[in-house]
């Protein structure tokens, strides 16, 4: 089992932890409704992906 032999400092700890962001996801317009939506995904509000209706709403 993998133990640290010393303590870590703050420095070290916050320097590494920096790196840790939230992204915001990018949206895209639907084709259709114009409401924003996740890309690659089908719209939630009107169920088209690709212009093809695959939800039922």
């Amino acid at each position: 089992m993998a133990v640290p032999k010393r303590k870590m400092s703050r420095s070290n700890t916050r320097h590494r932890r920096s790196q840790w962001k939230a992204v915001a996801p990018n949206l895209a317009t639907c084709d259709r409704c114009q409401e924003p939506k996740l890309q690659h995904t089908a719209c939630g509000n009107c169920g088209t992906y690709n212009r093809r209706q695959v939800l039922e709403v």
